[in-house]
């Protein structure tokens, strides 16, 4: 099983990938990045995406009963968010850990270079294989 910077260094292998971090949206610190990110760099980007994932789980429209996938049998919990743009994607797929952490994996894409869901197929594979170290 890959660990962090195996599984950084294979998000960036996704058609497209212009950078992928791991942050800790508890916090929203970077664990781990890897590649370029505009407007600010990576510790922005995640700061940005943290407010995505805290703005959604605020809004009772999007909470139920297992938000952002802690235990239990996970019929509604959450896997990721897409954010569209018209040159980018910013894929946020969650991690599910048997500790405590709040964690996603965001991957930032070229849109007019990737596939939208070919991305996110890979991504959910690559989280699912993930093991935090």
């Amino acid at each position: 099983m890959p660990g962090i910077d195996e599984s950084l260094q294979r998000a960036m292998a996704i058609a497209g990938a212009r950078g992928a971090n791991i942050v800790d949206f508890t916090s929203g610190l970077v664990v781990g990045t890897v590649g370029d990110w505009p407007y600010g760099g990576p510790d922005a980007a995640a700061a940005g995406a943290t407010e995505v994932v805290r703005a959604a789980r605020d809004n009772s429209a999007f909470v139920g009963p297992e938000r952002f996938g802690g235990p239990g049998d996970g019929e509604d919990r959450w896997e990721d968010i897409v954010l569209t743009a018209q040159g980018r994607y910013d894929l946020l797929r969650f991690l599910h850990t048997q500790f405590d952490g709040r964690f996603f994996l965001h991957l930032w894409l070229d849109r007019s270079q990737s596939n939208l869901a070919m991305a996110r197929l890979e991504l959910r594979r690559l989280a699912d294989e993930l093991v935090l170290q």
